[in-house]
Formats: C-alpha cells, sequence, structure tokens
C-alpha cells in the first residue's frame, strides 16, 4: 500500500527540522532485570510504519513534524558511562525542540534526560507514571532502579516530584518513607483509577506550577501487565492501557512539557507485538496532545 492513499506516522519524519523531536537512547545495560531494552528505539520507529496519521475519534489529521534525530551512542555503555551522552544529546535536541520524545532503553535514561533540559534542578519538575518509587541505593552506581534517587542527590528537589501509578508489593517500606520525608507526591494506582488519570496529571501540574519547565517519564510497566507484556516489571493490576495514552495525549498538549520518555520496553518480551503497539501509540498520542496546544 503506497504511503500516498495510506499516510503513515513514519511520513511525518524529517532528517531536518521539526516541530518535535524524537530520540532513541538504546540503555540496556544495568537493568535490576536484564533483557533487551536497548533494542526498543529500533522497534518502535519500525512499528510506527503500521500507524496512520489519521484519528477516527476526532477527525483530525496529525500534521506534525518530527525531527528524528538519530540514537544516542550508549548501547554497549553502563548507565554512568550513558549519562553524558544522552544528557547532551537531549539538550541538543531540547535546546532547539518544543518537545522531544525520548525513547529508551531502561528507566536510567531518565537521570541524563533530565539534565538535558539544560535548567538547574531545582527549575526542573518531574512527573513519573511508573510502578515502582525507582529510589534503589546508589551504592553501585545508576542503574535502572534508582534514576529517582540519582536526581535527588544530584539536587533536584523532592517537591519537584510526584510519582503517579506505584503498584502495592512492588516497592518497600523505606523507599516510601524515603518519598514522603524528601516531599515527593506520591500517587498510587488505586487513587489514580479512583480519580481518573486527568484529574490526577491536573492537581499534580498544580503541584509543580512553580517549575517552568517539566518533564514527564512514562515507565510503561506501570501498565497492567496482561496489556503490556514486554515490560519486565509491569505487574497484574496495573495502569488500563487506554488511560495511558490519555495521559499521553493530556500530558503533550500541555506547553511547560519539553521532554517525555518511554522506558522500560523490553523486545525480547512482548508477546504478538502488544507492547510493540503500545509504545507506537504513546507516540502518536503525545504527537496528537502537541498538536492542540495553543
Amino acid at each position: 500500500m503506497s504511503t500516498s492513499s495510506w499516510p503513515r506516522i513514519t511520513d511525518l519524519f524529517t532528517t531536518g527540522t521539526g516541530d518535535v523531536a524524537l530520540m532513541g537512547a538504546p540503555l540496556g545495560l544495568g537493568s535490576v532485570t536484564p533483557g533487551r531494552c536497548a533494542d526498543a528505539p529500533r522497534v518502535v520507529r519500525e512499528t510506527l510504519k503500521r500507524f496512520s496519521t489519521y484519528d477516527v475519534e476526532t477527525g483530525r489529521e496529525l500534521a506534525v513534524r518530527i525531527a528524528d534525530k538519530g540514537d544516542a551512542p550508549v548501547a554497549e555503555l553502563m548507565p554512568a558511562d550513558a549519562f553524558a551522552p544522552v544528557r547532551d544529546h537531549a539538550a541538543h535536541c531540547t535546546a532547539s525542540h518544543a518537545l522531544t520524545l525520548v525513547i529508551g532503553g531502561n528507566n536510567a535514561v531518565t537521570r541524563p534526560a533530565a539534565h538535558g533540559l539544560g535548567l538547574p534542578l531545582s527549575q526542573v519538575g518531574l512527573i513519573t507514571l511508573d510502578a515502582h518509587f525507582d529510589l534503589r541505593g546508589t551504592d553501585e552506581g545508576p542503574r535502572n532502579g534508582n534514576p529517582i534517587r540519582c536526581l535527588l542527590e544530584d539536587g533536584l528537589p523532592g517537591r519537584n516530584i510526584v510519582q503517579i501509578g506505584l503498584a502495592p508489593y512492588a516497592n518497600t517500606a523505606a523507599m516510601h518513607r524515603t518519598a514522603k520525608e524528601e516531599g515527593i507526591g506520591v500517587i498510587t494506582i488505586s487513587d489514580v483509577k479512583k480519580r481518573g488519570i486527568v484529574d490526577v496529571l491536573e492537581d499534580a501540574f498544580v503541584r509543580l506550577s512553580h517549575c517552568p519547565a517539566l518533564m514527564v517519564d512514562f515507565d510503561i510497566d506501570v501498565i497492567d501487565r496482561a496489556q503490556c507484556p514486554g515490560a519486565p516489571g509491569a505487574r497484574p493490576g496495573g495502569m488500563p492501557v487506554d488511560m495511558f495514552f490519555e495521559a499521553a495525549r493530556w500530558v503533550g498538549g500541555h506547553r511547560k512539557v519539553k521532554l517525555a520518555d518511554l522506558t522500560e520496553f523490553d523486545p525480547g518480551l512482548d508477546v504478538s507485538d502488544i507492547t510493540a503497539l503500545t509504545a507506537g501509540r504513546w507516540v502518536c498520542e503525545m504527537l496528537a496532545g502537541f498538536s492542540e496546544r495553543t
């Protein structure tokens, strides 16, 4: 089928100037659960060929230009060594684009991506959609299980962080205490399901209104595992995937959001492309939200 009769999301890609920057951060080493997260940027780009530019629910055609900035050269690096390449690649993207989408890679990419905003961390707000606090210790250096702990140690104030979708029996009491002591906003998955994701996000944005720039970390293990088999940390009872998409569109529509990442997709665990298609739809929803910015 020709692209002229069935325009695809990848038809919006350009190697020149674009409205939105897309970059890969294929970081796989240093994961709590070893796997193939480094393959995710390649798989997501390939999967985007299966998405059209037309949203039948709104009757709108996406016309956002996407500058594909390639991948940071981190596939063979541990998170500590990958810090500068990811930060610098993200900084290049955020300096010239209103929104940058980072396709991880494991969750260790979140720390350097936040630094890539080019602002003092005191001015950065971070929202995570994640089943986990990511507050493991840093005695062995940065890992995918401790990007929030690393950012706190780097100087990101706890009051600048809101964590959404935390799952029962997937964290520790010590991590929960640390989050509360640091002033981090904590919203469990049951809270999200009771209130709705938009209500939760609206409150998070109010809480972070003192921050001139926001980053949102979409760790796909926040999604219910039955709907996201390619996420090694996902649990039964997680966020419904349609709520995840709703969050992406809502977040993409807000001017304060300068960068969003998608992390913890392991193509080696995927079944029938379910998670790959979820990641591709996330890109589409972020673009749809961005196209509605005023």
